[in-house]
């Protein structure tokens, strides 16, 4: 079963008189244990479309299917709990709670989203942070952190809800290029660990070096599907 289906996918925004079409009758398919990209300059609809595949932001027109579910419809707190269940995020500028340790801040999904026992929660949060190399950082604050292990930690917290979807928007923006390598290599270490799909909006080539498949949107329309050489990862 595919991860994500959009069919005729229409997102307007109303201002007064004025309608504003950012995403214009979309079509595509994204497989699960994907590495994907949307690829297009500033205002194309690159987040727009990100939005909306993360239930942040219902579709205008066309379908929307994400892990099987037919999200177009969703009300605000349906949405809420198919994002909490389903999807980790990863920002640009990482979006760590600083009152938080590193340990609370990807704790804190299991908590106040899932409800996981402590027990539990203890066992998923250490397992995540290992894995992503900052398995002896959980105490600190993120303000003791560089920017690189700020990302390692949104990267564990993306995933420590068994997430099969992980959307990052922009998330090599403000990392150094030696940084931004070794995230985009932990990624894609998650995605063959876990067989977690991570669908990028970006301007950074360095990612889109890194994908299987990238889409190119302009003024709202998919210009191009491309496909790397050797097809998607199996």
């Amino acid at each position: 079963m595919s991860l994500i289906v959009a069919e005729k996918l229409v997102k307007t925004y109303s201002s007064g008189d004025l309608e504003v079409k950012a995403i214009r009758g979309v079509d595509f398919v994204i497989e699960p244990a994907s590495f994907v990209s949307f690829i297009g300059p500033s205002g194309s609809g690159k987040s727009t479309l990100l939005n909306m595949i993360g239930c942040l932001d219902p579709p205008t027109e066309g379908q929307l299917k994400v892990v099987g579910q037919d999200v177009t419809g969703l009300s605000r707190q349906d949405a809420a709990r198919f994002r909490g269940e389903h999807i980790g995020f990863v920002f640009q500028d990482f979006n760590l709670i600083p009152v938080l340790t590193v340990f609370e801040n990807v704790e804190y999904p299991l908590q106040m989203v899932q409800s996981w026992p402590k027990d539990e929660r203890m066992k998923r949060v250490q397992e995540m942070l290992d894995a992503v190399g900052m398995g002896d950082q959980g105490h600190k604050y993120p303000s003791q952190i560089s920017g690189g292990q700020k990302q390692r930690v949104a990267v564990a917290r993306a995933l420590v809800t068994n997430a099969k979807l992980v959307l990052a928007d922009e998330p090599t923006a403000n990392l150094d290029r030696e940084t931004a390598t070794m995230v985009i290599e932990l990624m894609k270490k998650m995605r063959d660990e876990f067989k977690t799909t991570f669908v990028f909006s970006t301007h950074d080539p360095r990612i889109v070096d890194n994908v299987e498949i990238t889409f190119e949107l302009e003024d709202g329309i998919l210009k191009r599907h491309e496909m790397a050489k050797g097809g998607a990862h199996g």
